[in-house]
């Protein structure tokens, strides 16, 4: 969906801005060929035996500048600038205008407006075999923690249409390790933005978390897509075809193999301003 520009007043001052809330943090092995249909002929793909790191990061934020809102950030992978590699989005789906306005003009991210629907599951009942002839009066079972399955489904809006991006199934691990939230951490996660329609330059900006981090289950990712080699193959003329290519292959990142999830919470994210870079030849 195009941000009317005109009904936003922005909630965002001078940086850095401060995300707090809470995250899941999912590293995946992506495609190099897939990948490689975001990264600007600038850089280079940070790559080994055809495949790069990227994944997704889902946050739910309770306290911004843009007040409360969701975030998919799809990675498309890692990509090296001497003396430095950062990680490349390669879609970043939001459900707040101001928040999409801001990724687009001041950060050189490439956003889109989304919906996010939230549903968490109602767990099957474990029977007790013990005394299975209790089932009949409804006392021979009993329930999973009503936390336990969570799904995320993203949708883009564009205009009046919705493409469904995927779903996100995230399963709780509370039962099994009680209220442990792992350790406080500090950390960085430096990327490089722009080279979109709404910012052209190139940008390096750097994002500051303090949290509580965990290792978790990874999510199980689903979404209906077509032959990934089809879509690379094909030839996009008209500026509508190659945002379905673009979105087609972000929904290929999200469903590419995990190989660690880790959940943030008590999450604070500082978001430092963004410099304009000019990528090593």
């Amino acid at each position: 969906m195009d941000v009317d520009e005109r009904r936003i007043s922005s909630g965002y001052a001078k940086p850095p801005w401060i995300f707090k809330g809470s995250a899941l943090y999912q590293i995946h092995l992506v495609k190099a060929a897939t990948a490689r249909a975001f990264i600007p002929k600038e850089f280079r793909l940070v790559e080994a035996f055809g495949y790069t790191l990227g994944g997704f990061f889902l946050a739910s934020y309770d306290d911004s500048p843009a007040g409360v809102f969701d975030e998919l950030v799809v990675i498309a992978g890692i990509v090296w600038n001497p003396p430095t590699s950062c990680a490349w989005a390669a879609r970043v789906l939001v459900n707040s205008d101001e928040a999409c306005h801001h990724g687009r003009k001041e950060v050189g991210l490439p956003s889109q407006v989304a919906r996010f629907s939230k549903i968490t599951a109602v767990p099957k009942r474990k029977r007790n075999r013990a005394f299975g002839f209790l089932d009949t009066f409804g006392l021979g079972t009993t329930l999973a923690h009503p936390e336990d399955l969570m799904e995320v489904k993203v949708s883009e809006v564009d205009a009046a249409a919705s493409a469904d991006i995927c779903n996100i199934q995230i399963r709780s691990d509370e039962t099994k390790v009680g209220n442990w939230m792992g350790p406080a951490i500090k950390m960085a996660l430096p990327s490089f933005s722009g080279n979109t329609k709404y910012y052209s330059n190139l940008l390096k900006y750097s994002c500051h978390l303090h949290c509580r981090v965990r290792p978790v289950r990874p999510a199980v990712v689903s979404g209906a897509l077509e032959d990934e080699t089809e879509i690379l193959s094909e030839c996009k003329q008209t500026s509508q075809e190659m945002l379905e290519n673009e979105r087609r292959l972000s929904i290929a990142v999200m469903l590419s193999k995990p190989i660690i999830a880790l959940q943030f919470k008590c999450l604070t994210m500082q978001v430092e301003a963004p410099v304009v870079i000019h990528p090593s030849k």
